[in-house]
């Protein structure tokens, strides 16, 4: 089976105990996931089934939206509930000084990541040597922030939740101990809840408990999306059955001899391939008047050996 499932992944489970359930419940092992989600973490997690899973690489940046639980006056180890306290203060701040740091938050900021990710420092993820209790400086990164939000806040209790849309490579926990340190105060994510990703909503994701009662009384390919939703964001072009079957035995098109004749496409543009009847044939990218290969999606041909175009 050939498609994305998308999870509403329980706390306490990894990205890759989600897979390995995954693997169970559909009854085959090609299934990967498109990015990690902390075990704290619930939400929107899209796995990905059969060739999809040559998706992992090429997945657009679409923004990834989350709502964030926090507790202000306390710092932990790992940013979040799941660490031990490092840090204490008995400053108070109001919802007033929060609303008045949010907009140095948004747009594109400098985040540095936190020892307690997987980003790699000479060969080493940071994790692996927080975990030895080393800490090593880490470089500022850019990243987006195009919605931040405060969607409650209690004064008396020091705690509330943020609304975040943001870009990939975001740590919503280094957000919430850097609003913290610009209000006056410390930060600690104490809950988080991905809501968007990869184009896919909450509304559309499933609950483990449900998948897992499904599985044992309907057959889940119901629930399985097609492949082609994950690049919605690059255009399509229709082809010809004849164009159909050189692009899917690895062949360029002219694009003079397609749709997009006249179209001044950059080197480097995307494209979503269809056949003639709309099937989604894989991704293709401009280069010197041609559409090539860039991942194929549909099933060989007969006769073609199976490869990774």
């Amino acid at each position: 089976m050939t498609g994305i499932f998308i999870l509403d992944k329980p706390e306490g489970f990894t990205s890759f105990d989600a897979v390995a359930v995954a693997r169970r419940l559909f009854g085959q092992k090609k299934i990967g996931h498109t990015g990690t989600l902390d075990p704290m973490a619930t939400g929107v997690l899209p796995l990905l089934l059969g060739r999809a899973t040559r998706a992992e690489s090429l997945l657009p940046d679409t923004e990834k939206e989350y709502r964030a639980s926090f507790a202000l006056g306390t710092r932990t180890g790992t940013g979040d509930i799941t660490g031990e306290t490092i840090d204490h203060t008995d400053a108070r701040v109001s919802r007033e000084q929060l609303f008045a740091v949010l907009p140095r938050f948004r747009g594109e900021i400098l985040q540095v990541p936190p020892m307690y990710s997987a980003v790699k420092k000479d060969g080493k993820r940071l994790y692996e040597l927080a975990r030895k209790g080393i800490e090593v400086e880490r470089e500022a990164r850019p990243v987006t922030i195009e919605r931040l939000e405060l969607l409650r806040f209690d004064e008396e209790q020091q705690a509330g939740e943020l609304l975040v849309s943001c870009s990939k490579g975001t740590y919503i926990r280094a957000l919430i101990e850097d609003l913290a340190a610009a209000a006056g105060t410390l930060g600690t994510m104490t809950a988080l809840r991905r809501t968007r990703a990869c184009g896919f909503s909450l509304a559309e994701a499933v609950p483990l408990d449900e998948a897992r009662r499904l599985a044992e009384t309907e057959d889940l390919s119901a629930l399985v999306r097609p492949v082609e939703g994950l690049f919605a964001v690059y255009p399509a072009v229709t082809v010809s059955t004849a164009q159909a079957a050189r692009f899917a035995n690895g062949g360029a098109l002219e694009k003079a001899r397609t749709s997009l004749r006249g179209n001044p496409l950059a080197d480097g543009e995307r494209l979503r391939v269809l056949g003639p009847d709309g099937q989604f044939l894989g991704l293709a990218e401009t280069a010197e008047g041609e559409l090539r290969v860039l991942r194929l999606f549909c099933e060989p041909s007969p006769g073609r050996k199976e490869t990774q175009a």
